[in-house]
């Protein structure tokens, strides 16, 4: 099979999807996000804004703008030798008219001359809303029932198993064939984003029967972390748990070093566009390697679509959930951090609640929404803005409208924010809280109402004693991975701003329960308006929240769509579907014994 992929049957072209990054926002009151921000997600500043006049001068510029476009049309009408242009004349006047428009109402004019949307949920107003509903919740604290005990619906559990051996094992292989030749690919970005690039080069390296080399890790300029493979991931686990599949090695062999002077930057490096399909890699990227017998693609981030054929899915499957396990100094302290949560949860039998907070001050800045924080925190996030991002929010029709994005859920809650969802779904105080997150913006400040309604709340610096977190501390990675282990064994786990984390341990989640994320996912934008009404009773609010845990629930069980990542959604490339006869096989021979 030298010169052949692992594919007998071939590769249909299927067209890749479009990069999550260029989306259109499902809102219509927020333009498209600016590119990358660390972990960020549907955030950011809009690029348009409404400009225009308001009050009575606005219906009567409505008024004129219609006579004047119904004048012309009858005009053009009459002479049928321009009836050619009465549909660019009317289009173009439909859009002065709609130019006239705003959104709801319409705010006084920034400092940059440009209106923001003003209405119900538009401006943050949720440490009003807090202090009405404080002694409410205090009222209910240290229930004998705590949410926590029965938080999910056992009725809408289902039974899946993970059968990946069953997937990688359907290729009719009895060995690996003749590689034909060596892969390097450079992981890029933070940890989730580097687990990416692994999975995806596996399935790459699997697809084009290349020998992959151990990825290198580029110093990503935000995340600052010099960690290699070996430092983050158990490098030799890594290549025992793909050997009769991929074959993995450190770095290249003599006699190849020596084709490129011992100089890796040497070596050909292709430019793969994003979401490549499988018929690209054979079409192109093949051919280059049995020529060159070593390429190099870097950067390799979502280089690889997320329709592939059922062997190359479950590549992705066995590197993602079973070959890539982390460092034993990680492993090993995670494990005490989760026995700690486990101690300190005596009064939930064991069970904690975990939540991905997003509240650091790179991401508030990058989002553009206003908080509390007046002139003091716009000086603050401009100075942010610009240090991290030289000049891309003063760019010429660039508009800050952090009203509209507050209306359309894209403002990062704060901690205070999460702390009132998580009373008002029914989590008392308890509740043993871990808090996975960066530095978080004025911590003091924002993360006293938190403690203040859930006093057992810990963080991976109360759990791990400063001489344990020595060697993670200044690997940003390394942090964040014992943090996504704590979240992974957390009963319940809480997303609130999107990213890399969140969409990889949902998945992995899926994969450990039984195909259930046990995850809390809030509707944000729902959330914007629950927390702009000061006057509120407690059991509307609860009502509300409570029926957005329910949804969270009903949503915990979800197959993977065609345009969707295995990553978040294993099943069922990843996991099978319990058969029914063998359950009830299994309970009737327990019933027997």
């Amino acid at each position: 099979m030298h010169g052949l992929s692992r594919l007998s049957n071939g590769v249909s072209s299927v067209s890749p999807p479009s990069s999550p990054r260029h989306r259109g926002s499902r809102g219509k009151s927020a333009a498209a996000s600016p590119t990358t921000s660390p972990g960020a997600s549907d955030v950011g500043c809009s690029f348009k804004g409404s400009i225009g006049g308001g009050g009575g001068g606005r219906a009567n510029i409505k008024n004129v703008v219609e006579r004047l476009g119904y004048f012309l049309i009858s005009a053009l009408y009459r002479r049928r030798g321009v009836l050619l242009f009465a549909p660019l004349l009317y289009i173009s006047g439909m859009l002065l008219y709609m130019g006239t428009q705003g959104f709801d109402v319409i705010n006084s004019v920034s400092s940059r001359g440009v209106r923001d949307v003003v209405g119900p949920g538009s401006v943050y107003r949720s440490p009003e809303v807090f202090e009405k509903l404080w002694p409410f919740m205090e009222s209910e604290s240290n229930r004998t029932s705590n949410v926590l005990m029965n938080v999910w619906n056992p009725k809408l559990q289902q039974n899946w198993k993970p059968c990946i051996e069953q997937t990688v094992s359907s290729s009719g292989l009895s060995g690996l064939p003749k590689s034909n030749g060596y892969l390097i690919i450079e992981a890029n970005g933070g940890l989730n984003q580097q687990r990416l690039s692994i999975c995806d080069a596996v399935a790459v390296a699997g697809l084009l029967n290349a020998t992959l080399v151990i990825p290198i890790f580029h110093l990503n300029s935000v995340w600052q972390d010099s960690s290699k493979f070996g430092d983050i991931f158990d490098e030799e686990f890594f290549i025992y748990a793909l050997r009769n599949h991929v074959t993995v090695i450190r770095e290249l062999p003599e006699d190849i070093l020596q084709q490129f002077d011992h100089n890796i930057s040497n070596i050909v490096n292709l430019r793969v566009k994003g979401w490549s399909s499988p018929t690209h890699y054979l079409q192109k990227v093949l051919p280059r390697l049995l020529e060159l017998k070593a390429v190099r693609i870097a950067p390799f981030s979502n280089r690889l679509a997320h329709a592939v054929p059922p062997y190359i899915q479950g590549l992705r499957c066995l590197c993602n959930f079973e070959a890539l396990r982390f460092s034993e100094p990680i492993r090993m302290l995670a494990a005490k951090m989760v026995d700690r949560m486990v101690k300190h949860s005596s009064k939930s039998g064991g069970r904690y609640v975990s939540v991905h907070l997003r509240f650091e001050e790179d991401m508030v800045a990058f989002s553009c929404c206003i908080y509390d924080g007046g002139e003091e925190e716009k000086h603050e996030m401009d100075i942010v803005r610009e240090r991290s991002w030289r000049g891309k929010f003063r760019r010429r029709g660039r508009v800050i409208r952090p009203g509209a994005n507050r209306v359309d859920g894209k403002c990062p809650l704060t901690p205070l924010e999460v702390g009132m969802m998580l009373r008002g779904m029914g989590f008392d105080n308890t509740t043993s809280l871990y808090v996975a997150a960066g530095k978080i913006y004025k911590v003091e400040k924002h993360m006293a109402p938190l403690k203040q309604m859930f006093p057992h709340l810990e963080t991976k610096e109360t759990l791990a004693s400063v001489e344990e977190l020595a060697p993670f501390m200044g690997h940003s990675s390394r942090l964040a991975a014992l943090d996504y282990t704590v979240c992974l064994h957390s009963e319940v786990f809480v997303t609130t701003q999107g990213g890399n984390f969140p969409h990889f341990l949902v998945g992995h989640r899926r994969y450990v329960y039984e195909g259930h994320a046990r995850t809390i996912k809030p509707d944000k934008r729902k959330l914007a308006n629950l927390f702009d009404s000061p006057i509120i009773r407690w059991k509307d609010f609860k009502r509300q929240l409570q029926d957005m845990l329910h949804h969270s629930d009903a949503k915990g069980i979800e197959l993977r769509k065609p345009s969707s990542s295995l990553y978040m959604y294993p099943m069922p490339d990843c996991m099978c579907k319990k058969s029914e006869a063998k359950i009830e096989h299994s309970n009737t021979t327990k019933l027997l014994n």
